[in-house]
């Protein structure tokens, strides 16, 4: 829209209704960026994806933000989602990953009511693993700089936090063993546990592991694999455990149904020992499930962040304060350790995605990415 100002004056020339605003020197866009693509359902991601360098930038629509991703982040359920699991009749391609931390570089014009260009935000959006992503303004969350530890707290911390506080039913003295509790989401399990003064047992894979525990107020550490955790828990918590935070499945979602107290709780928020089997699933005892419930006046429920979505922006609020208050460790895991470095750029996703599955993170597992280097 041109206006002008009176008779013979220049022309000024109105950007308000612009659908786009830039990044501060706008050609910092390029016009076509690397991403990953599920091209075919598999479990298997290295079968499933494929990186693709030449795709279009999306430009945001009215409510997005344009985000160029700093560091993203990886998630057991990726490969769920790759399989098509969550959305069977989805049709190839279709872009993955679930969440991400970066700079606004352009957003639509009633996201520009809350955010502006240069601003740090995490998020939650399908589409992270790119270079660029566009993100509803509504799933972001403006964050101090773009620091790796934010990636932790869009799925993983969020689904801990809202989870624990909607079926954990906890108070003083209340005891709660997390599995994979030194993991993504286990970590934040413990920690807000803690909180709320109960009493946590934690399962992991390592002495290193047991140390971060016991760092973060862990009261009873278990390394599976020098200690039974059937019988650590029949020895030393012989009334049962109140709440259980349960992420592997399999042996360990039978041995903590066991393991639940009379009135026990038990929350499934995934079950990462089958998600690579042909069926996402490991083996349970399902046909005592009824018995060992009615028994105990026990419960088992499931937590699924996406059926929760109402209250998630008020836990992110709550979360980043807590952050922010130095009340919240945010362990994250970019690598370093693993036998190839760390991991930068796209293509280590995929070395990042096995490093999760053998076991070997300790906190979130989060991917770097540099500057893009295509050309404008």
């Amino acid at each position: 829209m041109l206006r002008l100002a009176s008779a013979g004056a220049r022309a000024i020339v109105d950007m308000s209704y612009a659908r786009h605003f830039l990044d501060f020197q706008g050609s910092n866009i390029p016009r076509a960026m690397q991403k990953l693509v599920v091209t075919r359902l598999s479990p298997n991601f290295r079968e499933a994806v494929t990186l693709l360098r030449d795709c279009p930038v999306p430009l945001p629509g009215d409510g997005d933000l344009l985000v160029r991703n700093r560091f993203v982040g990886v998630n057991a359920s990726d490969i769920n989602y790759s399989a098509g699991r969550y959305d069977p009749s989805v049709k190839t391609p279709f872009d993955v990953g679930f969440e991400g931390v970066g700079e606004v570089v352009a957003l639509g014009l009633s996201a520009s009511a809350s955010y502006t260009v240069g601003q740090a935000v995490a998020y939650m959006a399908p589409g992270s693993f790119a270079e660029y992503t566009v993100v509803p303004a509504r799933a972001a969350a403006p964050v101090a700089s773009a620091q790796p530890e934010y990636v932790s707290l869009p799925v993983s911390a969020t689904t801990a936090y809202i989870s624990l506080n909607e079926l954990g039913g906890l108070s003083k003295g209340t005891k709660v063993l997390v599995t994979a509790a030194a993991g993504g989401t286990g970590q934040f399990a413990v920690q807000l546990a803690k909180k709320a003064k109960c009493h946590v047992i934690g399962t992991c894979s390592s002495d290193k592991k047991s140390a971060f525990l016991k760092s973060i107020g862990c009261d009873r550490p278990i390394n599976y694999k020098t200690e039974p955790v059937s019988t650590v828990l029949k020895q030393e918590y012989p009334k049962g455990v109140d709440v259980v935070y349960e992420s592997v499945g399999g042996a360990m979602f039978d041995l903590a149904l066991d393991a639940l107290a009379v009135k026990g709780r038990l929350i499934v928020i995934g079950f990462i020992s089958g998600y690579q089997t042909p069926t996402g699933l490991s083996p349970v005892k399902a046909g005592t499930l009824p018995a060992k419930l009615l028994k105990k006046s026990a419960s088992v429920r499931g937590f699924f962040l996406n059926h929760s979505l109402s209250k998630y922006q008020a836990a992110m609020d709550h979360l980043l304060k807590m952050h922010a208050a130095g009340d919240l460790v945010c362990e994250v895991d970019l690598g370093d350790r693993s036998a190839e470095g760390r991991f930068i750029g796209l293509e280590s996703v995929f070395r990042a995605v096995d490093y999760m599955y053998m076991g070997k993170n300790t906190g979130k597992i989060v991917v770097e990415l540099p500057r893009s280097v295509n050309s404008k």
